[in-house]
């Protein structure tokens, strides 16, 4: 065996581990979503089955303690990734068809795609210490000594994941990259037996890379572009027709389309209740200044840039590669009145110095959830702090009204009433308060004195659907300490 090769398989297993980790939030989202219910599930399963790999990988070990076999391990991994790549899609879809509890679905899908690579790169470590210890006195120094090669590799493969290898690559990409690292390691710890068979398996892996790169730059809005950026894992498809209007969707999660344009002509906003965000101006029609929390595919600055011709928009969107997406394939709207801040919407407002007529939320984690930083008394207030002596805030809130789907809204609207001297709730669809929907949240910087009449059809439509009955006070206001946002929505799949 050569010089620190053992050293090397140890730093690049480490590092393929963590690449396989953070990239199988990617596989998931798809399918389960990335919600806590579900990294908790990868985190676990994939540390369970690494642990009993060391565990294993110790026992192989003491029996005996072989350069093939090490190889061999790690050439089952690299064949494990790729089997991940060619069976991911239809497990995860047959998961998704058939179970539809989240916490049940995650777990399988975790256990079923990334239990075994994880349990034989637990194998890599204890067995190289064993390898390297036949030739060294010192046991113990060696054993520190390749772990800590090995959590070097882990630290390496997490921040090249988070930075540069998903942003860049994409994830079945990712996913052959690693398999292909796997492939040459398993060739440096042992390259006499079936060193063609590797070599060409390395080859083909490499060439499924290049189509796969090919492919993804031939990609266009007539048929499914799936992007990967620092923060979502982007889908963009043809839609169901609306009003028998051809329209482009972007998703990034399985339960809900975040975005949607009319591609006969971009002249309106596709979802209904986007078309809320207007009632901004019957609270306010004196809008200079707005801000926009949570970007997307840009469908309403689009709109709002529109109809407010002397009026300045700030936009929040926490991803660039959104943006980028949006610029690509959404019509992204070149204007000196628009400012866009790649930045988190809550760091956002405390930093900001501005004074809005306006502020619309339409910001989502997977899971249908407003992420909880947005939704706490101390984001409200600064949220008011930021509004002007007229302002109006509109949020779009993903919850039933009654019974336990309608727990996050009654813990939002507790919230939002502690801060804001006046609340109105309108439902997107007439329908069962204990039906989960689009609802918009309207706060008022100050009391409205009038009531709710418009000569506007369209504005007629949406304040005709004002709930006035009292919303149950039953819910404890959100707070930074206490905001236990996915729990309260995690019913609403």
């Amino acid at each position: 065996m050569k010089k620190y090769s053992l050293e090397v398989a140890v730093f690049l297993c480490g590092a393929c581990l963590m690449v396989l980790e953070l990239v199988g939030s990617r596989v998931l989202a798809p399918y389960v979503g990335t919600s806590i219910v579900v990294w908790t599930t990868l985190i676990g399963v994939v540390m369970g089955f690494l642990s009993l790999g060391y565990w294993y990988g110790g026992r192989l070990a003491d029996k005996s303690a072989d350069p093939r076999t090490l190889s061999a391990v790690i050439f089952a991994a690299s064949i494990l990734v790729f089997f991940v790549i060619l069976t991911n899609s239809w497990l995860l879809e047959a998961i998704q068809k058939t179970i539809h509890n989240i916490y049940l679905g995650s777990f399988l899908a975790t256990l079923m795609i990334f239990s075994l690579p994880s349990f034989l790169l637990g194998i890599v470590s204890p067995y190289a210490a064993r390898l390297k210890m036949s030739s060294l006195d010192s046991s113990g120094s060696t054993v520190g000594n390749l772990y800590a090669i090995s959590t070097v590799g882990s630290i390496v493969g997490t921040f090249s994941a988070g930075f540069i290898l998903i942003p860049f690559l994409g994830t079945s990409r990712v996913l052959y990259s690693v398999a292909i690292v796997l492939m040459i390691v398993s060739l440096i710890v042992y390259s006499g037996k079936f060193f063609k068979v590797r070599a060409l398996f390395s080859f083909l892996l490499f060439a499924a890379l290049l189509v796969s790169l090919w492919l993804s730059l031939k990609s266009g809005p007539d048929k499914l572009v799936d992007l990967d950026t620092q923060y979502s894992r982007i889908r963009i498809f043809p839609g169901q027709p609306v009003d028998h209007r051809p329209v482009l969707n972007l998703q990034t999660d399985p339960f809900s389309v975040q975005s949607g344009m009319f591609l006969d002509k971009d002249d309106d906003l596709v979802f209904r209740y986007t078309k809320y965000y207007r009632l901004a101006d019957y609270f306010n029609p004196d809008i200079k200044q707005a801000l926009v929390i949570g970007g997307a595919a840009y469908s309403y600055p689009k709109d709002f840039l529109k109809k407010h011709g002397e009026a300045f928009l700030d936009v929040v969107e926490i991803d660039p590669g959104m943006t980028k997406a949006a610029k690509k394939y959404f019509n992204f709207p070149d204007s000196d009145r628009l400012s866009v801040f790649h930045d988190d919407g809550r760091v956002f407002l405390n930093r900001n110095k501005k004074k809005y007529d306006a502020i619309y939320i339409d910001a989502f984690n997977s899971q249908m959830s407003i992420p909880y930083q947005l939704t706490t008394r101390e984001a409200v207030e600064r949220m008011y702090d930021s509004l002007s002596d007229d302002g109006v805030v509109i949020v779009n809130v993903i919850s039933a009204i009654d019974g336990q789907n309608g727990r996050f809204l009654r813990a939002e609207y507790a919230t939002y009433q502690d801060v804001f001297p006046q609340l109105f709730l309108f439902q997107v669809y007439q329908m069962d308060p204990a039906r989960h929907q689009n609802l918009i949240l309207v706060g008022l910087k100050k009391k409205w004195s009038g009531g709710l009449r418009a000569d506007s059809a369209e504005l007629k439509g949406y304040l005709d659907l004002h709930w006035r009955r009292p919303i149950d006070a039953d819910m404890p206001i959100l707070t930074d300490d206490y905001a236990p946002v996915d729990y309260y929505t995690m019913g609403l799949m």
